[in-house]
């Protein structure tokens, strides 16, 4: 999350390719304290009142703080706060699953206002999921909850490593039939704001980091399983993504040399062995073991598998198990490598709780160097399956944030609207 205390020396008023840095500066400084006054801004920011007072008449045009009335006083004038508007406009977070879309629809403090999500062949369909994207997210937009405020922009969380160089494209591994590229322009032009996409994991770790298990925390690292297995880092405060975009792929971590192909190609990758296929496929080998199981003579998805496994079933427990443990291998590298303060988990398997924690923990214990595991808390997501959502949304808030030209035209409210 932003820095409460930027660092102001040597910022300039303005520059060529962004005008007013300072204002931009200080605004981040009014989110991050939610409510504040001239006085105190001036003073974490060691700045002259006048230089502040200039500075947030640039800001209070935009539509984004409100001078909210008079705040305690330390002797003298009562001072003026002023308050982020959290609620002035919105931001959608797409998901695009390996089966599903998820469209979130958030203000500009993470919280969810709409929610809509919906199966789909992402991988296979790349012209339906275009439509069905565009479909969720005007029906986010539509809701009551939305008010008709104005829109920020769009954050699409897709199931593929990207380049920071080439943000439109997708890797021809992983999604074949995309043919190198999201396409998502037209959803830009569509809705009139511009479209951020990063991979689903980072932006998973993105969200944990602002909003989830991960806040305050600069150190972290986002597991998602779920069609595949992926994850997200957060080293220094920011997403590390690698020299081109593919950090984090986890689930191609040779697990088992001599396992079963990947579809990258290798072998015995962890996605073969914990990905939701796999899960499915494990489960179907072992029915023989357990003709007594629920899931015995008929086919049978992840969700029921897992569902078996809290109620009990033996099949799904010995599942559920294996998997817990090839994970734990591929968290114990991880810790010993990046040694992270968090590691989140997060995706299909979450709801197993501690069925999948507790053996996961112990293999990582007997894997790792004292010194990496003791410094790591191993916890899951308490965002659930929004949290990809959200985090392609916080994506969106960061580079606005950052740059407050981003931000769409926002009517300024009346004094007596403000106060109420």
């Amino acid at each position: 999350m932003f820095n409460e205390n930027p660092i102001w020396k040597g910022l300039r008023r303005s520059a060529p390719d962004h005008p007013r840095p300072l204002a931009d500066a200080v605004l981040r400084l009014i989110w991050n304290a939610r409510r504040i006054s001239r006085a105190e801004i001036a003073r974490l920011a060691g700045l002259s009142r006048s230089t502040v007072s200039e500075v947030v008449g640039e800001i209070l045009p935009l539509g984004l703080v409100s001078e909210i009335g008079e705040g305690p006083s330390r002797g003298g004038r009562r001072p003026i706060v002023l308050e982020f508007r959290d609620d002035s406009c919105v931001i959608l977070g797409v998901e695009m699953g390996g089966a599903h879309v998820a469209v979130a629809l958030t203000d500009l403090r993470g919280r969810v206002l709409a929610w809509e999500t919906r199966g789909h062949p992402v991988r296979s369909d790349p012209a339906g999921t275009r439509r069905l994207i565009a479909e969720l997210c005007a029906r986010c937009l539509e809701s009551s909850p939305a008010g008709g405020r104005p829109l920020v922009g769009i954050g699409v969380a897709v199931p593929s490593p990207v380049d920071p160089s080439r943000p439109d494209g997708l890797s021809r591994v992983v999604m074949p039939a995309w043919e190198g590229r999201h396409g998502l322009e037209d959803l830009g032009e569509r809705f009139g704001v511009p479209i951020f996409v990063d991979n689903d994991a980072n932006l998973g770790a993105l969200a944990e980091h602002w909003w989830g298990q991960g806040g305050g925390v600069d150190h972290l690292a986002y597991i998602k399983v779920a069609t595949g297995v992926g994850s997200g880092h957060i080293i220094g405060g920011e997403i590390y993504r690698g020299a081109t975009g593919v950090a984090g792929e986890i689930g191609h971590l040779a697990i088992d040399p001599q396992g079963k192909r990947c579809v990258c190609g290798l072998r015995g990758c962890l996605a073969t062995l914990v990905g939701g296929q796999a899960l499915q496929e494990r489960a179907a080998e072992l029915l023989p073991e357990f003709p007594e199981s629920t899931l015995a003579g008929r086919p049978f998805t992840v969700l029921e598998i897992e569902d078996a496994a809290l109620a009990g079933d033996p099949l799904a427990l010995k599942v559920v198990g294996e998997v817990a443990k090839h994970l734990g291998t591929a968290v114990a590298g991880l810790l010993n490598l990046m040694n992270p303060s968090v590691v989140v988990l997060g995706g299909d398997l979450v709801q197993l709780g501690n069925l999948l924690l507790d053996p996961l923990r112990d293999r990582v214990k007997n894997r790792t160097l004292i010194s990496s595991v003791a410094a790591a808390d191993i916890v899951i997501s308490e965002l659930g399956p929004r949290s990809v959502a959200i985090g392609a949304a916080t994506l969106v808030l960061k580079a606005s944030l950052g740059d407050s030209r981003l931000f769409p035209e926002i009517p300024v409210p009346t004094v007596e609207e403000a106060e109420r």
